[in-house]
């Protein structure tokens, strides 16, 4: 049986309309299968679903703003959560229940698509950019910003080049940048990345290009999974006022 999510419902409670419950059951079932399987790499993950404090909201469609708003509203929450009562392994998943048959290029499109749009709603309701990182998707200090909080973004999908990026619905992933300030505080990032990697290449055959450290290259080169070569500019704009 798995644990008791009160994080996640806090989350998803008040934000999911009836005839949706079927598919937050479903999807959320089918995440947690996904992480898991022995070989699911990222033992954060592993850790935040063990705690119950991995949240998951369906959505219908990554290439639709219909659920914009209610994305939206539920990274406030989660940024509001965490300032009350910070703590590691806190992950925030959203779940397209509609799997449309999307390349990987055109799902990091559509993926930066509901990126911007979310952004574009942050400025839109006065929430400040968190001042710890940059709003420049080109700055090796770059994250996104949401209520405040700095996030980094995780997607998967069907057509993954990387297994460990491989899910049967597309999804993002959102990670509070802070939870990984607390590992570095605590002289526990490194081993946790070694460790990742390790088992990330233990099922690809090769260790991702992509990865790298913040303040080394943006984290916008990872968000979508894909391999980028170094010309590659992420289609993001902060439109608020940067601080």
């Amino acid at each position: 049986m798995r644990p008791n999510r009160h994080d996640a419902m806090t989350i998803t409670g008040s934000t999911l309309f009836p005839w949706r419950h079927d598919a937050q059951r479903d999807l959320e079932q089918r995440l947690h299968d996904f992480i898991a399987t022995p070989d699911f790499p990222c033992v954060g993950a592993k850790a935040a679903a063990a705690r119950g404090t991995l949240a998951v909201l369906a959505c219908h469609s990554i290439d639709s703003g219909w659920d914009d708003l209610r994305i939206h509203d539920a990274l406030l929450e989660w940024a509001r959560a965490y300032r009350a009562d910070p703590g590691l392994f806190r992950s925030f998943a959203i779940v397209f229940d509609r799997s449309d048959d999307m390349a990987e290029d055109m799902f990091e499109r559509a993926m930066w698509r509901r990126i911007q749009s979310l952004s574009d709603k942050d400025v839109w309701r006065g929430q400040d950019y968190d001042g710890r990182v940059s709003t420049d998707p080109g700055d090796p200090h770059f994250s996104l910003s949401f209520g405040g909080e700095a996030f980094f973004v995780i997607g998967l999908h069907p057509h993954a080049s990387r297994p460990a990026r491989r899910f049967a619905r597309p999804e993002l992933i959102f990670n509070l940048h802070d939870q990984f300030e607390q590992l570095r505080a605590a002289g526990k990032y490194e081993g946790m990345r070694e460790k990742i990697m390790v088992r990330d290449e233990a099922i690809a055959g090769s260790r991702n290009p992509m990865l790298a450290r913040h303040g080394e290259a943006s984290e916008a080169r990872q968000y979508s999974g894909r391999g980028v070569d170094e010309d590659w500019a992420p289609p993001f704009e902060y439109r608020g006022d940067a601080k």
